[in-house]
């Protein structure tokens, strides 16, 4: 298997680095949403104690790990494995005023909210860590490489840690064999037994097959809010013959249950937007019950660059038009 763990301060910009990571080098971008998910699937709707927590996402991401190259982007994810060849283990920190700076931006607070903004974010995040792992902190020494986001975007830390993983051989180390993960598998079903917990089910990865790279990026972002989403769930009939068969009808991008709402992207040329509008707005008239959002081309790319998921091979394609 290859491991990039990717965890750091609050506000460091730290889950944009592992989405830059992850698709540079084309790994599973696990985050904190995802795996719980997983947890879910494997062991039940169960409250998972937090110093179960360790051993759980290791059963989980162990069996992936026979499967996946995978990047993991969750706090404490550099503590779950010993070290091994396969595995990079990545700290990203920012001087205080810079993690302020990003609070402000990202909340619209003024300075003196903003830094107690963080610092209730830095406290959550310590406690967190002391009911997972028994400690407070993570040393240095807890990191393979630490990268410092004062004078560093995202892009360009991802550009580090494909070189460092390259570097390291880490693909060339090839997934972990079936009799690896069902050594780790057992030792961690000893330590959950001691919870009273067993598995429930199987967890397994949501595969999409996608009809653009901007829909996957829009689900990564979705998935990095822990957000829930269904792709292209319904169609919905927008005209009839006269014998009552449907003739057109309209399936949009994405549905967010918890939101109950449906969202279209629509980054195509904007000549060529005017035939997909006439059915959103028969979508609106017919279903007035149906809340349905719309991004546009560059709705999507404000998105896209302000989230750090843009990448040169998938841009292309949008910023010229093509869809």
């Amino acid at each position: 298997m290859a491991l990039l763990t990717i965890s750091g301060d609050p506000a460091s910009r730290w889950q944009e680095v592992a989405h830059a990571a992850a698709q540079l080098l084309r790994f599973e971008l696990v985050t904190e949403g995802r795996l719980g998910d997983w947890i879910v699937q494997e062991f039940g709707d169960v409250a998972i104690p937090e110093r179960a927590w360790r051993p759980a996402a290791v059963s989980v991401l162990s069996r992936m790990a026979t499967e996946h190259h995978m990047v993991l982007a969750f706090p404490s994810s550099e503590a779950l494995f010993r070290p091994l060849p396969m595995l990079l283990r990545v700290g990203v920190v920012a001087p205080e005023p810079r993690r302020v700076g990003n609070v402000m931006l990202d909340q619209r607070l003024e300075r003196p909210d903003a830094k107690k903004f963080l610092a209730d974010a830095d406290a959550e995040a310590a406690r967190t860590r002391k009911a997972r792992l028994g400690r407070s902190s993570s040393p240095p020494d807890t990191f393979d490489v630490i990268l410092n986001a004062e004078n560093l975007d995202a892009n360009q830390m991802g550009e580090i840690l494909r070189s460092a993983s390259a570097a390291r051989g880490l693909k060339e180390q090839g997934l972990l064999s079936p009799g690896a993960a069902a050594e780790l598998q057992f030792q961690t079903s000893l330590q959950l037994a001691r919870h009273g917990i067993v598995p429930a089910g199987r967890a397994h990865l949501k595969r999409v097959a996608f009809s653009h790279p901007s829909e996957e990026m829009f689900a990564n972002l979705l998935d990095f809010y822990r957000i829930q989403w269904e792709y292209e769930p319904r169609s919905f009939p927008l005209q009839w013959d006269k014998d009552g068969n449907v003739i057109e009808a309209f399936t949009p991008d994405f549905y967010l249950p918890e939101l109950d709402q449906y969202v279209e992207l629509t980054t195509m040329k904007q000549t060529l937007v005017t035939k997909k509008n006439r059915k959103i707005k028969l979508l609106r008239a017919i279903y007035p019950h149906i809340n349905i959002q719309v991004f546009y081309q560059k709705d999507f790319q404000d998105l896209v660059f302000k989230y750090g998921l843009a990448s040169s091979s998938i841009m292309t394609p949008i910023e010229k038009g093509v869809l």
